[in-house]
């Protein structure tokens, strides 16, 4: 008996100790103005392990996705992407520019100071779902941060 409580207490923190973690740094959302409906949330995301991100969520948008910027017939054109690939131990960093989380149908300005909730939705190398709740604050517009080139010529795509 005292042999099967062990193993299964091993068994318990082993699988603890597996789970796959993602350190998220410098997270911050783009201020908006009153009639502006999209804004951008970035931010620099380190996994532990292979991992992926597969969507990400938002009380302050009726519509979040996972979007890339790319050159396309030397046109720069902005799309969704179905999940973003994490390697284990490195840093990918989602900027102004390239990939990043779009938040559109926006229920409210965004004004800087305020923070955004954002919940990141993961999968595993085993395909296990896991989330992340994190407060993205807002940064106002012109402050700091460089701002997402929309260039004539730029196309959004979903």
């Amino acid at each position: 008996m005292k042999k099967l409580l062990i193993a299964s207490l091993l068994a318990v923190t082993a699988g603890a100790w597996a789970q796959t973690t993602v350190k998220v740094e410098d997270a911050w959302v783009r201020g908006t103005v009153a009639t502006q409906k999209a804004s951008g949330a970035f931010m620099r995301l380190t996994p532990s392990a292979n991992a992926r991100l597969v969507a990400v969520e938002s009380p302050v948008a009726g519509v979040v996705e996972i979007h890339e910027m790319a050159m396309d017939n030397d046109v720069m054109k902005m799309r969704q992407v179905p999940g973003l690939e994490l390697a284990a131990g490195r840093t990918t960093e989602l900027k102004p520019g390239g990939l990043h989380v779009m938040l559109m149908d926006l229920k409210q300005p965004l004004k800087g100071g305020e923070s955004v909730p954002l919940t990141l939705v993961f999968e595993d190398a085993a395909k296990q779902r896991f989330t992340q709740d994190i407060k993205a604050p807002v940064t106002a517009l012109g402050g700091g941060n460089a701002a997402m080139p929309m260039k004539p010529g730029m196309e959004h795509k979903h």
